[in-house]
């Protein structure tokens, strides 16, 4: 005599098998994003390498002058590669590093202002970014300068991090 299968018995099979397939699949796609994250992670840009930055700007020094205008901007030393500073506004200034993102570990290299007072350029490799917020526009580099973060009291501007 034939034997009989329950009903509940191949349900048991099927959601067991179900579920050993499904954390076979979990785990080949596990293993495939880890995979990728690993290989695509020798060719990512590491941006620039944190330094320690204590800038104090006087707005209204006559050194300082082309940062009473909105537009102005000047070169400091400090941070990585040295600082930028612009004037966005009346009240708000944007301080970058001079590294550039793509290379920051090459000796001698420096993002540069253009002519037109509008892009950041770097000669090396090509990468341009914003001047009045950082953001790339051209080139290999697919993050941004480094920003830093700066106080201004109407009179001083401070750059610590």
């Amino acid at each position: 005599m034939p034997q009989k299968v329950h009903f509940v018995n191949l349900l048991t099979y099927h959601r067991t098998t179900l579920n050993i397939s499904l954390r076979k699949i979990s785990t080949v796609i596990t293993a495939l994003i880890v995979s990728a994250l690993i290989s695509g992670c020798k060719n990512e840009q590491q941006g620039v390498p944190y330094v320690y930055v204590n800038l104090t700007v006087y707005v209204n020094d006559p050194q300082n002058m082309a940062l009473t205008t909105i537009g102005g901007w000047k070169y400091f030393p400090g941070g990585y590669h040295g600082l930028l500073v612009f004037r966005k506004s009346q009240g708000e200034f944007m301080v970058y590093d001079r590294a550039c993102p793509v290379h920051p570990g090459e000796a001698g290299t420096q993002i540069e202002v253009d002519s037109n007072n509008i892009v950041l350029v770097d000669d090396v490799c090509g990468s341009q970014f914003l001047l009045s917020n950082g953001t790339t526009i051209g080139g290999p580099s697919v993050v941004p300068v480094t920003v830093y973060v700066n106080t201004f009291d109407g009179t001083t501007l401070r750059v610590v991090n």
